[in-house]
């Protein structure tokens, strides 16, 4: 049974309007015309984050998300998203908007990886942007705007 699941790491952090969030999250996978398995999103703080990086990826910087792709079929979801709760708050003051949006920014940010997108470079890095937008619009049919 498909399934989107959250839980924290070395962090207190309890996500608000868990049951839209997950219904948002598969209508934008589907219509990008890929099946859920199995989301996983982890919220930790900066230090776990940057364990995981350093561990994993041989990255010895703090970052806001680090998506694992688990899938072993084309078109599947099955992963696994650790998110830097710390960033997310520091990202929200930055750009100037609610930590609630920025979450959900960073999620189908991290989605969107999944789905084949990109973010290396200009043309890349532009077309996520886009596609963040365009799937954080679905949100109103959910009532989480």
């Amino acid at each position: 049974m498909p399934a989107i699941s959250f839980f924290t790491e070395s962090v207190s952090y309890n996500l608000p309007q868990k049951l839209k969030i997950k219904k948002w999250l598969k209508t934008s996978i589907e219509k990008e015309g890929y099946k859920l398995q199995e989301l996983n999103f982890i919220f930790c703080s900066d230090e776990y984050l940057l364990g995981i990086n350093q561990q994993y990826l041989n990255h010895d910087t703090y970052t806001d998300i680090i998506t694992f792709d688990n899938s072993e079929e084309e078109k599947q979801i099955v992963s696994d998203i650790f998110i830097s709760i710390e960033r997310v708050k520091e990202n929200a003051k930055t750009f100037k908007t609610s930590a609630f949006d920025e979450v959900c920014r960073i999620m189908v940010h991290g989605t969107l990886h999944l789905l084949g997108y990109k973010d290396k470079g200009k043309a890349a890095k532009t077309l996520m942007t886009q596609k963040e937008d365009e799937h954080l619009g679905y949100r109103a049919e959910f009532g989480l705007i």
